[in-house]
């Protein structure tokens, strides 16, 4: 039974993953970067600079104590810090007085075909980000490049910056795995309009596909009415100067569930493949058994009238009556045959 968080002081993470807690920092401004590492907040606190934005990577929530340092330390509420540990926690995007939260879930791959989603938590305040991951990853190696050369002068910018390019990380994840997903979603329908039915996949081909795009779904849908939170003017953490950032996330969002739509299209289209495949098959099979009955009722016509019991049967006492019951079965068969191909019915 799920416990009222409301009635519990406790923080517990509700995740399986087992990545110890650990804490990695870079603090940046125009002219440089200044990195740290560390196992808890009091050890990155000697490195936070207050004129430069200071972004904190935390990997691994085993250590609900760990984070709800960082949290306590930038002021977090403490429903906020729930939210982090929850890995279960709905995508959603909260502006706060003091911070903005996004919630969201990244799909790694599990096996061929498959994925599983994890959390990833962004906080962003007026100079600081504070990115929460269940797990060890190299989802931000991109970013971190970037810090270090000034890629597009990232370094010259505010914290809301920062926040953009996370979103726009995330956004390209899953149009990549969207944009395969359709791929290999038409190179299905090809093998199941191919006149080799051994080639044509099977409903658990089709299952495999349903099950990604539900869970691609889940992730991914509610930020199309979450988004517009950060655009609106009231937000003092998000300069006008950057809202075309944010504004690039949003096509990408609505590019991702664009093509989701059409994923479903096809994947309901799939099933309908499937299913009037089925039907030929059966239909293909029913009417082999068919042409099997028709050329044999004839025979057993016949051999019912050799097969009764009456006293004189001229065939019987016949030389040849046995040849002839045989001869006449054969051609009888024979033209039946040759009339279902005239009438191309086999």
């Amino acid at each position: 039974m799920t416990k009222n968080n409301l009635l519990s002081e406790k923080l517990t993470y509700t995740g399986h993953n087992s990545t110890p807690t650990h804490l990695h920092l870079y603090s940046y401004e125009s002219t440089g970067v200044v990195t740290a590492h560390g196992e808890d907040m009091e050890s990155l606190i000697p490195s936070l600079r207050q004129d430069a934005i200071n972004w904190i990577q935390i990997h691994g929530l085993q250590n609900a104590e760990v984070i709800q340092k960082v949290c306590e330390y930038f002021q977090i509420d403490f429903l906020t810090t729930q939210d982090i540990l929850n890995s279960n926690h709905l995508t959603k995007i909260e502006e706060h007085e003091a911070y903005n939260v996004v919630i969201l879930k990244r799909l790694l791959p599990k096996k061929e075909g498959e994925y599983v989603p994890q959390q990833l938590c962004v906080i962003q305040g007026e100079n600081f980000v504070l990115t929460f991951v269940e797990k060890e990853t190299d989802f931000f190696d991109d970013i971190h490049a970037a810090l270090q050369k000034n890629i597009l002068k990232i370094r010259n910018r505010q914290s809301d910056y920062l926040l953009s390019v996370i979103l726009n990380s995330a956004m390209a994840s899953f149009m990549s795995i969207i944009s395969q997903m359709e791929d290999e979603l038409e190179d299905l329908e090809e093998h199941f309009l191919s006149p080799n039915p051994d080639k044509q996949p099977g409903i658990e081909d089709i299952q495999l596909f349903r099950r990604n795009y539900r869970l691609i779904k889940k992730s991914i849908f509610p930020l199309k009415e979450q988004i517009n939170k950060l655009f609106h003017a009231e937000n003092k953490l998000l300069h006008k100067a950057n809202r075309p950032f944010f504004n690039d996330v949003n096509d990408h969002l609505q590019f991702v569930l664009q093509t989701l739509e059409g994923c479903r299209d096809m994947l309901s289209a799939l099933v309908d493949l499937y299913l009037s495949n089925n039907d030929q098959r059966m239909n293909g099979i029913m009417k082999q058994l068919t042409i099997v009955s028709t050329i044999f009722i004839p025979l057993t016509f016949l051999a019912g009238i050799w097969g009764m019991n009456f006293q004189w049967m001229p065939e019987l006492s016949w030389r040849y009556g046995y040849f002839f019951a045989w001869g006449l079965m054969i051609v009888a068969a024979v033209s039946v045959f040759i009339y279902l191909k005239y009438k191309k019915w086999n």
